[in-house]
């Protein structure tokens, strides 16, 4: 097994933390019928009151067999890939999806005030992240039948938990504890994942070690109802900076580990953010706010077929790419180069949860489906390399926040024959420089050779 990533600590001083990887499906499911595995599962939510209880089933991806060549997958060992379409065993990411939502305290970190100030620490900006970056597609609905603190049988000490990880025997326990501890009050059967945010004073500071984890994906998790509990995520100790963003961005840290729930892998490297920065809330979710890439919303089943381009025949084609967080229209186009790797390109604009976008344009990023979580499955270009970038923002990988691409500039790989270039504007764009907005949309130009 491959040890934990490393990733800065926030603000990107001192020493580097450590984050564990969340999602150690295949190996970690053998570890124990007792442990979650790293990553997450599939729930059927309840769309209408003939729709059934909660419970496993597929992401629906929207696309037509002139996608086929654009739908790269990995190998059966890596085990959270950006292979489309997702695996089964992830929950839904579209409709109705109820998550159930649990403040645990123990004796030895007992929950300070009343707990439904911790759930207001992540709701209900958690939801409307969702709802802004899926276009209305999905609707998550956080519950919380046990509305205080519910109190572990032993002390977070007697667990013996360090860095999340979930192949620890504490995690077994606690697991277990929790089910039984809940399952009184609380109709598992009824959710499509949980959450259980943990008494901020547990375990050490957000600032030394983050100890958020995921876990999911594993029918032998602890069964309560006679359903596996297997899509859960863990948050600790408050993700304050220092910078003074917390009331507006703390949040964040529980729609990136949804994201896990989801089938989404972490995009952060044993450098930090410095293969996608703040292009996606899987690479970087400290600090300002900022969306899902274009390849994610479609493996989330929040683009429909038709906006999605396959760029995989010789010749030259133009698109015209609309601005990712506007509803409607082509939102992106992939140029695949293998059957697991590929180019994707999209618009982004300072807009929706893309707050933190200081300079507007083409982002264009490879995706190899065989590069597992935590280890970089994306690469997003640099149009200015070494530029030091365009943001002050704390929290944001400084240098790619002027990645885009703008019209006039172009990326070639000249050893796969792929020139990708920005060559105009449409009407209602306001501007390309930093800072500026856009209405409108792009045109590029792709030329396979």
């Amino acid at each position: 097994m491959q040890p934990p990533p490393r990733r800065p600590r926030p603000g990107g001083t001192g020493p580097p933390g450590r984050r564990i990887p969340r999602r150690r499906l295949a190996a970690l499911a053998c570890v124990s019928a007792l442990t979650f595995t790293v990553s997450t599962s599939a729930g059927t939510g309840r769309l209408g009151p003939d729709a059934g209880t909660a419970g496993a089933g597929p992401i629906v991806l929207s696309h037509t067999p002139a996608h086929g060549p654009c739908m790269i997958r990995g190998a059966r060992e890596v085990q959270l890939s950006e292979g489309i379409p997702t695996p089964t065993g992830y929950t839904r990411s579209t409709g109705i999806v109820r998550a159930l939502t649990l403040m645990v305290d123990f004796s030895d970190a007992p929950g300070e005030g009343d707990a439904q100030d911790r759930f207001r620490e992540f709701f209900p900006q958690t939801r409307e992240w969702f709802r802004t970056s899926s276009y209305g597609r999905l609707d998550y609905r956080p519950e919380t039948p046990i509305p205080g603190w519910l109190r572990m049988p032993k002390s977070f000490r007697e667990y013996g938990i360090e860095r999340g990880a979930p192949f620890e025997p504490g995690y077994r326990t606690l697991v277990q504890d929790l089910v039984e501890v809940a399952d009184p009050d609380v109709d598992f059967r009824a959710y499509d994942l949980l959450n259980v945010l943990v008494s901020p004073n547990a375990g050490p500071s957000a600032l030394d070690t983050v100890l958020s984890v995921t876990f999911a994906g594993n029918p032998d998790a602890p069964v309560a109802d006679g359903t596996p509990v297997a899509n859960a995520s863990f948050v600790y100790s408050r993700q304050d900076d220092g910078s003074g963003s917390y009331d507006r961005t703390g949040y964040r840290v529980l729609p990136h580990e949804n994201g896990h729930v989801f089938g989404l892998p972490d995009l952060y490297t044993a450098e930090g953010g410095g293969a996608v920065g703040h292009w996606d809330i899987m690479s970087e979710d400290w600090g300002a706010n900022n969306d899902f890439l274009g390849w994610h919303k479609w493996k989330l089943g929040w683009l429909d077929a038709a906006q999605v381009h396959c760029a995989a025949s010789p010749g030259t084609t133009e698109y015209t790419l609309t601005p990712l967080a506007r509803a409607g229209g082509s939102k992106l186009v992939f140029v695949p180069l293998d059957a697991r790797t590929g180019y994707a390109v999209e618009l982004r604009t300072h807009a929706g949860n893309d707050e933190a976008v200081c300079r507007p344009g083409v982002l264009i990023y490879k995706v190899d489906a065989e590069v597992d979580t935590g280890m970089g499955p994306v690469t997003v270009t640099d149009s200015r390399r070494n530029s030091g970038g365009c943001t002050r923002a704390p929290n944001v990988h400084a240098e790619l926040s002027d990645a885009p691409f703008t019209p006039g500039e172009t990326f070639r790989d000249a050893g796969r024959g792929i020139t990708i270039g920005v060559t105009g504007v449409e009407a209602g764009v306001a501007g390309v420089g930093a800072g500026a907005g856009v209405e409108g949309g792009y045109r590029v130009r792709v030329t396979r050779e």
